[in-house]
């Protein structure tokens, strides 16, 4: 029961930081192009990371995909920090919502991918 209840939340919570951040990404609001472009991969990467994280939206709440969607967001997250850490700074924007969000989502993912850790397995299985 307990695992159930966190297994939903950390869904939840990945999934909706995820998807609220695709708004400013795909409607190229200021802060979300000023972003990318101090990066060096405006558009194409604001797009492209703006697609990876619906995708791993959609997969994580999905139960039989939840653990290549965490994998997914896991990836993604660690990007998100790497370069708040290296390039745009913690307060980014005057502000440390962005990468309080990628951490918290990384945390969430990092616990779906524990949660799921039996399945991974099976995973490196499929062929495609």
């Amino acid at each position: 029961m307990t695992r159930n209840i966190f297994t939903w939340l950390f869904r939840i919570v990945a999934a909706v930081i995820m998807l609220q951040t695709l708004y400013f990404k795909f409607t190229a609001q200021a802060e979300s192009v000023q972003l990318f472009t101090k990066l060096g991969i405006e558009p194409w990467g604001r797009i492209g990371t703006g697609v990876g994280e619906l995708i791993a939206s959609i997969l994580i709440l999905i139960p039989r995909t939840t653990l290549i969607g965490a994998i997914l967001g896991l990836g993604l997250m660690s990007g998100a920090i790497f370069f708040h850490l290296t390039k745009l700074g913690i307060y980014f924007g005057g502000d440390a919502v962005l990468f309080s969000y990628a951490v918290i989502c990384f945390v969430c993912c990092a616990g779906l991918v524990i949660i799921y850790r039996k399945n991974i397995p099976q995973l490196l299985k499929l062929k495609f």
